[in-house]
């Protein structure tokens, strides 16, 4: 069964007819208007203080309230003005001062109810504080009110709003212009709407920038998350590639080993020889299942490695190795050497051969020791490294930050404990502890 759904925007017009996209645009035009100026408008909306991780916050407790405290001293300069520019005293010139204050004032608490509060407060102003002469319809006061007011409520609410706040003021310079001041000298409509038209469109640029930002910041974080999973899964790979060979080599020693035992003894019942030949089996099919589990993590340009997986016993060529580098490393052994599990020894030398890459990238100049020990419960690593002697000469290196991924992934496979980070002299310090059972222990000295 097949369901349909059909989305329609805009109702049609007489007769069933489509409407036209100019009447489509109108309509859409006048809805914004509404909700953005209209809908609500008187709403409670208080102006938030400012974050508290600010520098200026940090050094003034009381910068909190500093936007506050801007549109309050805004609006005492334009009551200000208002007072100063009235041609009434007394009472009138201060009415005056008061309507030019107070919508600059309600714009803390209803920013879009102090737009309309501005439009009738500027028409009351004009009318009892001129002449037949002068500005016309905001005074100065009232225009610098206004100015304030179409700045702050355009600063915390969305670029359309400002932009319908414009219209709406154009408008209402127009009617009143034409209505009221058809016989003033002169008119400031002209001028409120070009000075308002920059201030809106600096603030909508300030918008739009402080979006993209976001946006940015937003992909940033979900790109870092992505690279970090996949810097994960790419460690994980490397390890499952690597331990396939450790495994691999047990899993045909016992079927090996399950072959050859009959023959080690004369005369084996039956009931032996069939056990063996299950064991035998069952490694065989061990072994199968392990090569397809390989081809799903192994990579298509990945080539298996010709020599062995190496061990702790493999550590001179990769400390002779760096040092051919440029890298004075020393190690120490401590403890009765054995031989460890497979896997605990390709963890053990991958993590001292990631930790003395990080030093020749990060720490150039710099000496390094790695020191071993091995006791009761399992072996511990220890790689320290000295600071660089020219630390403002150090660039910063091009590697993808794998290292300290892949060493952590390690030791939790092996559920180690693993510390990381600076050294008290201002080097770097890795140490690591691998735990062995002691019978797993007893079985690889024997």
């Amino acid at each position: 069964m097949t369901q349909t759904t059909h989305t329609q925007t805009t109702p049609p017009g007489p007769a069933g007819r489509p409407r036209s996209p100019e009447f489509r645009l109108a309509a859409d035009a006048l809805r914004g208007l509404r909700q953005d100026l209209f809908q609500d408008a008187f709403a409670y909306d208080p102006l938030p203080r400012r974050s508290a991780d600010g520098p200026l916050v940090r050094r003034l407790s009381g910068a909190v309230w500093l936007p506050h405290l801007v549109v309050a001293a805004l609006g005492v300069i334009a009551m200000s003005l208002a007072v100063a520019g009235s041609f009434e005293s007394g009472p009138a010139g201060l009415l005056c001062g008061l309507l030019a204050l107070g919508p600059v004032l309600l714009t803390l608490a209803r920013p879009v109810g102090a737009f309309w509060f501005s439009l009738a407060a500027s028409t009351v102003a004009a009318l009892i504080g001129r002449g037949d002469f002068g500005d016309w319809p905001w005074l100065p006061g009232s225009f610098l009110s206004h100015l304030v007011v179409l700045t702050v409520v355009a600063l915390r609410t969305r670029p359309r709003t400002a932009a319908s706040m414009w219209v709406m003021t154009a408008v209402y310079g127009f009617v009143i212009g034409g209505v009221f001041g058809w016989h003033r000298y002169d008119t400031n409509v002209a001028p409120m709407l070009l000075v308002s038209a920059l201030v809106l469109l600096a603030v909508s640029v300030r918008h739009i920038r402080r979006q993209a930002q976001q946006e940015v910041t937003a992909q940033q974080t979900v790109t870092e998350h992505e690279r970090s999973r996949r810097t994960l899964l790419e460690e994980r790979t490397t390890i499952a590639r690597e331990l396939h060979d450790v495994v691999a080599h047990h899993m045909s020693v016992v079927a090996i080993q399950a072959e050859a035992a009959p023959y080690r003894v004369q005369n084996p019942p039956e009931e032996l020889e069939k056990a063996f030949v299950t064991i035998r089996e069952n490694a065989v099919a061990a072994l199968t299942e392990l090569r397809r589990v390989l081809g799903v993590v192994r990579a298509e340009d990945y080539e298996a490695p010709d020599a062995p997986q190496p061990t702790l016993a493999d550590l001179d060529g990769l400390l002779a190795n760096v040092r051919e580098a440029g890298l004075t490393v020393d190690r120490a052994v401590t403890g009765a050497v054995r031989e460890l599990p497979q896997g605990v020894e390709l963890s053990a030398y991958r993590i001292v051969q990631e930790a003395l890459s990080n030093t020749l990238r990060h720490a150039p100049g710099a000496s390094a020791r790695v020191e071993i020990g091995y006791v009761l419960g399992g072996l511990g690593l220890r790689i320290v490294n000295t600071p660089p002697p020219a630390p403002h000469l150090v660039k910063p290196s091009p590697g993808a930050g794998h290292g300290i991924t892949g060493m952590r992934e390690r030791v939790s496979m092996l559920n180690g404990e693993m510390t990381a980070g600076p050294a008290e002299d201002g080097g770097y310090e890795v140490t690591v502890f691998l735990p062995v059972p002691a019978a797993t222990a007893s079985e690889g000295d024997a």
